[in-house]
């Protein structure tokens, strides 16, 4: 449980950082929801595997996950669900 809280409060940290450069409210709302794993696992591979070699999550710590992950869902178009997802994957495959 302590995990998950500290994945929803750097999710929501980096939701207001980037509520500062000009993201919607309705981006924030949705950063509030939690991510699933298995989900994620799989939108990992499908959407970061069509541009990269498929990284191991261990490359990079949690909070490095947030920010890569956040530059890459404006790069790749993802969802705001697409995107926990993912972050809940890397964070907790690390």
């Amino acid at each position: 449980m302590k995990l998950k809280t500290e994945i929803l409060y750097k999710v929501m940290l980096a939701s207001a950082l980037f509520a500062g450069a000009g993201m919607s409210t309705q981006l924030m709302a949705e950063e509030k929801q939690a991510g699933d794993f298995a989900r994620g696992a799989m939108q990992w591979v499908e959407n970061c595997g069509r541009c990269h070699n498929v990284r191991d999550p261990k490359e990079l710590r949690d909070d490095q996950w947030i920010t890569t992950v956040y530059h890459m869902r404006i790069r790749a178009g993802l969802t705001g669900q697409q995107t926990r997802d993912i972050l809940t994957f890397l964070q907790e495959s690390n």
